[in-house]
């Protein structure tokens, strides 16, 4: 099986750069984040046109979270128990479109977008941080209730989790994605037994999954690396490849994101 994931910045947007990519690399499961569109905004009939069904929550034109799979798409679950909720100034809180999870060809997928965090004294940050540990908690219950669970945890994770996934650490200093709190945050999924398993196969500095529409940071190949595909234990043995589709990066009107893909053995 082969399972990808892709913020797409704007489902709408690019629908036909993302069926396209389907069908070219052909991925069985894809997870999207940002899609920024409602659910009955969401261009379905693209996908189900390739044989894929899609399951995707949205609520405005911010966030938004989907995964469609053309081996199956079961027990289809909008959020995680306990998901820290958001509001603007003024605003009721409420729970985000940021996390879905479905089973597909047996294996538990969760598309996840996590907060941004903004800036380091801003509200979103402490956010995102609760985001982060209630994530975790839950992803260390599901183990716990059946340690041979594969499990993917799948998406944008707004985090550099070490200094050889930003392109200058100088740049970042005093700043989100980089800090101590949000790596060990990303850093007790390990903990709790996920493991990332990409890193093995795309090693080394300079290997990026996003890069700012701003300033040229594509050609100039300064980007960040913060899109994982984290794994069970059951799942992490039967990955046999790991890729960044860093080639979608280009071309006319591409998301500032690429997409990450493993395969996965029977």
């Amino acid at each position: 099986m082969r399972l990808a994931t892709w913020n797409v910045n704007s489902i709408r947007t690019r629908v036909d750069r993302v069926t396209d990519w389907l069908a070219r690399a052909e991925v069985d499961v894809l997870a999207m984040q940002e899609l920024k569109c409602t659910d009955a905004q969401f261009p379905a009939l693209p996908f189900h046109e390739l044989g894929y069904e899609v399951a995707h929550v949205g609520f405005n034109q911010w966030n938004g979270v989907a995964i469609a799979s053309r081996v199956g798409l079961d027990d289809v679950t909008v959020g995680f128990p306990n998901q820290p909720s958001w509001a603007k100034p003024g605003d009721e809180p409420a729970v985000e479109a940021r996390a879905i999870g479905a089973t597909c060809g047996g294996v538990r997928v969760w598309s996840l977008y996590v907060p941004n965090g903004r800036e380091l004294a801003d509200p979103h940050y402490t956010y995102k941080l609760n985001w982060l540990a209630a994530l975790r908690d839950n992803a260390e219950g599901w183990l716990r209730d059946d340690p041979s669970a594969p499990i993917a945890l799948v998406g944008d994770w707004n985090v550099a989790p070490t200094d050889d996934d930003v392109w200058d650490m100088a740049v970042f200093e005093g700043k989100t994605h980089v800090s101590a709190p949000e790596r060990q945050a990303f850093n007790a999924f390990a903990d709790a037994q996920f493991t990332d398993v990409v890193r093995p196969f795309t090693p080394g500095p300079g290997v990026y999954t996003y890069w700012d529409y701003t300033q040229l940071r594509f050609p100039k190949k300064q980007g960040m690396r913060i899109d994982f595909i984290l794994g069970s234990p059951a799942l992490a043995a039967r990955v046999s490849h790991g890729e960044i589709a860093r080639d979608e990066r280009k071309g006319k009107s591409p998301s500032d994101h690429a997409p990450v893909l493993v395969e996965i053995s029977r």
